[in-house]
């Protein structure tokens, strides 16, 4: 199995995450989020047009390929005057989940942060993702604050805020 992290581009890698989030978060979300909200937040965070303004207000993307085909991603947020990253968006096929591939796009994030002068990485969880949640505990993070966002349409992400020190 080869794995191999590339950065987004083009209109067909674009896609390519699009895609993904459809898939990822309708098998992950719709149980705690529910549908309604999980077709707003994909419209809203993760459609082609979505993804593709995001970049061109910097951020990063990366897709992650295992066999040449695009099996998660990631979307990073450099803030180089907090020295911080955000790592806005990891998500990986519910296929390569336990294969090692999360674990993989997290340490490119730590390297890329490290790479742009970052002195921490953090992120946000829904409160209600247990398994995530417990995931970024075994992975070093630690919750240091809680976020309610209003994000339109009657919709909140009721979230922790989770960290890790790259120091």
């Amino acid at each position: 199995m080869s794995q191999q992290i590339q950065p987004v581009k083009t209109d067909e890698q674009v896609a390519s995450v699009a895609a993904l989030a459809g898939e990822i978060w309708n098998q992950h979300y719709v149980s705690i989020i529910g549908r309604e909200q999980v077709d707003y937040m994909l419209e809203k965070f993760q459609s082609v047009a979505a993804v593709k303004s995001q970049i061109a207000s910097g951020y990063e993307y990366y897709l992650a390929l295992v066999d040449d085909e695009p099996m998660g991603y990631i979307g990073l947020v450099p803030d180089e005057s907090s020295g911080k990253m955000m790592l806005s968006k990891i998500y990986v096929k519910e296929s390569c989940r336990g294969t090692g591939l999360g674990t993989a796009l997290l340490e490119f994030t730590k390297n890329r942060a490290v790479e742009k002068g970052s002195t921490s990485i953090w992120l946000t969880v829904n409160r209600n993702n247990v398994r995530t949640m417990e995931w970024y505990d075994r992975k070093g993070f630690a919750v240091v604050g809680e976020v309610k966002q209003d994000i339109g349409s009657e919709f909140y992400m009721d979230d922790y805020i989770l960290e890790y020190s790259l120091g």
